[in-house]
């Protein structure tokens, strides 16, 4: 279930991010498609808050530096550990394609790290980006790390739906999927959510967190390299638990 009001605080702040200057509350209102009523009492209720303000008077609101300041003190709480993102840079590299670190968020997998490759023709992902847990191999890598009790819970609240012919579309094909995944070694997709995107994707359990690492590329170039992309995965995430182990 959405609730607007707070899918329109995370909407204003995207929009800030896209734009790189203050706005008024006409221009904000024009440009998300709001109500002029409904815009002023959300911005009035954020720059009371101390999260907007406006750099010269009526020249239009800005996100303050408090919201900087918050990011920080919550990613440094929880850190990605820098021996990971070494780790996404290096099967980039040795894999030449776009790579990933995903974790659960509801019935989504969403990107935690990113690199992305060189190719002009790639896939391109961001930091925050959510792909469906059923139509993705990182998301199928972050169910197989779940209890059938958890994984129960999550299937009660997808959709299944069939973003594509390939999209697996009820619990028993997940299931056959992540059995298929278990006896293979990897997780694997071809089309399933984005046309003609083939990915990669393993387990990647960093201390209490539940994560999952997945290569991804045009199926041209990756489809039929599936298993040479796993082994190049399998063999760095291997050398990268002896070495972070003896740390």
């Amino acid at each position: 279930m959405l609730v607007r009001q707070a899918a329109n605080v995370l909407e204003l702040m995207e929009y800030f991010a896209r734009r790189k200057r203050p706005a008024t509350l006409a221009e904000i209102s024009d440009d998300l498609g709001w109500p002029r009523s409904s815009t002023f009492n959300l911005v009035g209720t954020i720059a009371d808050k101390g999260w907007l303000y406006e750099p010269r008077a009526r020249n239009g609101y800005y996100p303050s530096p408090r919201w900087l300041t918050l990011a920080r003190t919550v990613a440094e709480a929880e850190p990605l550990p820098d021996a990971v993102h070494a780790l996404v840079l290096e099967i980039a590299d040795k894999t030449g394609e776009t790579t990933a670190i995903a974790a659960l968020a509801g019935t989504n997998a969403i990107f935690l790290d990113v690199v992305e490759c060189s190719h002009s023709v790639r896939y391109f992902a961001e930091i925050g980006d959510r792909v469906p847990v059923h139509a993705s191999s990182a998301g199928r890598a972050l169910l197989a790390q779940q209890s059938p009790e958890e994984r129960r819970a999550i299937y009660r609240k997808i959709k299944f739906e069939p973003f594509s012919d390939t999209t697996p579309c009820s619990i028993d094909a997940i299931e056959t999927s992540l059995q298929d995944a278990a006896a293979r070694g990897y997780h694997q997709s071809s089309s399933e959510y984005i046309a003609d995107l083939a990915g990669v994707a393993v387990a990647l359990p960093i201390n209490h967190r539940r994560l999952s690492l997945v290569v991804a590329g045009p199926t041209s170039r990756c489809l039929n390299r599936q298993p040479e992309t796993a082994a190049t995965i399998l063999a760095c995430i291997e050398r990268f638990k002896i070495e972070t182990a003896s740390d």
